[in-house]
């Protein structure tokens, strides 16, 4: 495949790079970088700035009155993005709310929703999670006097999950899973997955970090119990952006779950008759904790717009356009070099990312010869995977190209 067979397809099939800042090249012959590591920082659209210059104007204007009489008001802030949150995962907005990081909220559902009894103690993770899941679930499994060790089973694949909860479900608490799994770029049969659990008598979440924006989701018709996702990978909200959360509407308003409670999860309507026992709305507003940081949340707005505006529909389309003419481009360079991909091959079993094994050699190193002599941005992770995401958004089959082209002189 050529460099100009490239440009033609983006000609055909152009994305919406122009909507983004694409940072420019450390080295190699092209201005621009061919960035394909939004599967770890989405790269920042052009609207993002203007329109949080103008929040941070209506606080120099209007100083607390802002709370009332900003633009968008900061009072209800968080009210503009549950909407368009809900959409992007298939939720009900009751049952969908965006606060705090992703680590941070599935420790606040964890509060809820992981109850260990008797021999039902049990928290089922992939044996590749992030760290900081097994982090998350290790101090869980501690916080209620049990032994990580023999608590928390670590499965290699999907069907490993199912073949588990079939023998032993009735030891299991807690399944909690990547949708799409970060080191390979596998997408979970989540429906499958959340039936069994739930056949089980199990509790069910899901850690989207890798499929809110990548994959089209449907959590209230698949059933998941709660689930949580990032703004700063696919959904392009910036370093640290704020995360969302998904409840499940047959949990909403049940007054036996337990659930930290703070200035924010009181009814909206009366919170300010300041009273000292919370009354917590029959929606995911009640997980909330502390007001809404404005600054943070309105980056989050624009991404979700964006999305609003495009459909997972049409950008999961293009998805599987681009990730295959990446796959078919590394499928003529592997032979015979120490590269082997770890994707699944079936485009139905993937999002837009692609991981290689480095046989020889680091593949950071790799990473930073990448950036430095071709203006090739991936992603590494030690010791030995590269991650290639091209993301449909910005993303265009010549970054796809040069990609490959750049591989094929580093790697021999």
């Amino acid at each position: 495949m050529t460099e100009e067979h490239a440009r033609e397809l983006d000609r055909s099939d152009p994305g919406w790079r122009e909507l983004f800042l694409v940072p420019p090249a450390d080295g190699g012959r092209y201005p621009d970088t061919a960035y394909l590591a939004g599967n770890s920082l989405g790269l920042q659209p052009r609207a993002t700035r203007g329109e949080l210059l103008e929040d941070l104007d209506d606080w120099a204007r209007l100083g607390v009155e802002g709370h009332h009489e900003a633009k968008r008001p900061w009072y209800p802030y968080h009210e503009l993005l549950t909407e368009p949150a809900a959409r992007l995962v298939g939720a009900l907005p009751a049952e969908t709310v965006v606060m705090n990081s992703l680590t941070v909220n599935l420790h606040l559902l964890m509060v809820s929703f992981y109850r260990p009894r008797g021999e039902r103690v049990r928290i089922v993770i992939e044996d590749s999670a992030f760290p900081s899941d097994s982090y998350a679930v290790r101090s869980q499994a501690r916080f209620h006097g049990l032994d990580p060790d023999e608590t928390v089973v670590r499965l290699e694949t999907g069907q490993q999950v199912l073949d588990y909860l079939r023998r032993e479900g009735d030891t299991v608490a807690l399944v909690l899973l990547g949708g799409v799994n970060y080191l390979t770029g596998e997408l979970l049969d989540i429906p499958g997955i959340t039936a069994a659990a739930r056949a089980a008598g199990a509790v069910v979440g899901w850690d989207l970090a890798h499929a809110a924006g990548n994959v089209p989701l449907h959590l209230h018709d698949w059933g998941a119990d709660f689930a949580a996702w990032c703004s700063y990978k696919y959904l392009n909200a910036g370093p640290g952006a704020l995360a969302g959360v998904f409840v499940h509407e047959r949990h909403l308003g049940d007054p036996t779950l337990t659930r930290f409670e703070g200035w924010w999860s009181t009814d909206a309507g009366t919170r300010f008759e300041m009273a000292p026992v919370a009354r917590p709305p029959a929606s995911a507003d009640a997980w909330q904790i502390s007001n809404p940081p404005i600054f943070a949340m309105g980056p989050v707005r624009t991404s979700l717009e964006l999305f609003d505006q495009l459909g997972m529909t049409t950008l999961r389309r293009r998805s599987e356009r681009l990730t295959g003419y990446l796959e078919g481009l590394l499928d003529e360079l592997t032979p015979g070099r120490p590269l082997s991909l770890l994707t699944p091959r079936d485009p139905a079993r993937r999002g837009a990312q692609l991981s290689l094994r480095i046989e020889r050699g680091s593949a950071a190193e790799l990473a930073r010869r990448l950036r430095h002599e071709h203006g090739v941005i991936t992603d590494a992770r030690e010791p030995d995977v590269l991650r290639l995401a091209p993301v449909p958004l910005y993303s265009t089959y010549h970054d796809c190209w040069r990609a490959a082209d750049a591989l094929s002189e580093e790697v021999s």
